[in-house]
């Protein structure tokens, strides 16, 4: 064997992916012509399947932790791998609302009749077998299968080898329920994950995968994008901003910011960046920045232009800092010369996930919704409300930072494709 030759654990594993990805393409057509009432009987026993196993997740979900916890893992990535009874009950919670969302297949999306006679129409359809590619978020799992089955979608997973174990039981489960409804333990698959090699499987095996989905960091993300062959729809990072403009309420301001960045610091939709206004008075400036720090979170800055006003206990900000997703108690923090300057800030730095305002102009909000070029602006609202679950999309597959089919959070229309229909009576074009 030479060495440009797979090794024999390589081969297998090339082997099994591409193995599961035929077995997906081979059931994707039962998936697409499951009746609605099935599917949310499905989704529904799924969820007391779930909280009735809960210990035995929790239990796998432990061993995930204390292997993560002793290879170094950061407090944030622990935060999103843990799981507890409450998180498993939302989890749950997400699946039944999916149950209760309507069901996109099938749906007419525009149609008329021809001069001739033909009746035409567009209508939605499944994708067909749906790739995901995603980091320590155990969640992810159950959320994938429950859009893709509500969607008529087979889901392929390949979740993070942090979370294997607590990843193999969500699948046993989940294809326990399946079978225990007569349908195939095919329609959610969970692939390989001991080396990136699977992922690059997944990601190219053109013909039986119909799409990917990469959820995570922005190096999974651009892994995946730029080495797929497979059709791609990509999810963003989140360097999301918060800007306190000159006619804010200061109050209500310091109190979505901190939300936004405390609330759960470990997700895409956690602040990272606040942008204060020139304008505002010295001692406005220096709280923002106080009550972040009085809340234990580390400010990044230009410590010579934030000391100007007072605050001290800043970490000088590198170049990076400006980009960063930081996951983490940690925020970047800018004094910015208006609206203005904050949407300038925003259109260098952004990932185009969320950025939030705070004032009470009128014309500030307007500019700030209409020149911002991302995938979700709040006015006046902490930027955690970018969420499917919260949009009342039921469990999203993720956030999509791009502008073409999808953009924002991801849940069942954009998990599908469309076709056309026509029905004539013998017609013939001359």
């Amino acid at each position: 064997m030479t060495s440009q030759q797979p090794s024999a654990a390589r081969a297998a594993e090339r082997e099994d992916v591409l193995a599961k990805a035929r077995a997906a393409k081979a059931v994707a057509p039962v998936l697409a012509t499951l009746p609605t009432p099935a599917k949310n009987q499905i989704l529904r026993a799924a969820a007391e399947e779930l909280i009735a196993r809960a210990e035995e997740i929790v239990a796998h979900n432990a061993e995930d932790l204390a292997a993560g916890r002793a290879a170094g893992m950061s407090d944030g990535l622990i935060d999103r791998l843990q799981l507890d009874a409450a998180r498993i009950e939302g989890i749950a919670g997400g699946l039944r609302q999916v149950a209760g969302l309507a069901d996109p297949v099938g749906e007419v999306l525009r149609g008329r009749t021809m001069d001739n006679g033909i009746t035409m129409r567009q209508v939605r359809v499944p994708l067909g077998v749906m790739g995901m590619v995603y980091e320590a978020r155990p969640n992810v799992t159950v959320d994938a299968f429950g859009l893709a089955l509500k969607s008529g979608n087979v889901a392929l997973l390949r979740g993070s080898k942090s979370a294997r174990r607590t990843n193999e039981a969500l699948v046993a489960i989940l294809q326990d329920v399946l079978a225990g409804h007569g349908l195939p333990r095919e329609a959610v698959q969970l692939l390989p994950c001991d080396t990136h090699d699977s992922v690059h499987d997944l990601i190219t095996a053109r013909g039986l995968v119909d799409v990917v989905i990469p959820r995570g960091g922005a190096r999974l993300i651009d892994a995946v994008v730029t080495n797929a062959t497979v059709p791609t729809i990509e999810t963003g990072t989140g360097n999301c901003h918060f800007y306190v403009d000159r006619a804010a309420d200061l109050d209500s301001a310091i109190e979505m910011l901190l939300n936004g960045k405390t609330r759960r610091c470990s997700v895409c939709n956690a602040t990272e960046t606040v942008l204060i206004d020139a304008a505002l008075d010295d001692a406005a400036k220096l709280r923002i920045i106080t009550s972040l720090q009085e809340r234990g979170v580390t400010v990044h800055g230009d410590v010579e232009e934030l000391a100007a006003f007072g605050a001290a206990g800043v970490v000088p900000a590198e170049h990076r800092d400006w980009a960063e997703e930081y996951l983490s108690f940690d925020i970047a923090a800018k004094v910015v010369d208006g609206v203005d300057g904050a949407i300038d800030h925003i259109a260098r730095y952004s990932s185009g996930h969320t950025e939030a305002i705070a004032s009470l102009d009128a014309y500030a909000c307007r500019e700030f919704a209409s020149r911002v070029d991302s995938a979700a602006v709040m006015i006046n609202a902490s930027t955690a409300f970018t969420d499917g679950e919260v949009y009342g999309m039921g469990a999203e597959i993720g956030i999509s930072t791009q502008k073409l089919h999808a953009r924002g959070p991801m849940a069942l229309p954009e998990l599908t494709s469309s076709k056309w229909i026509l029905e004539g009576a013998g017609h013939t074009r001359p």
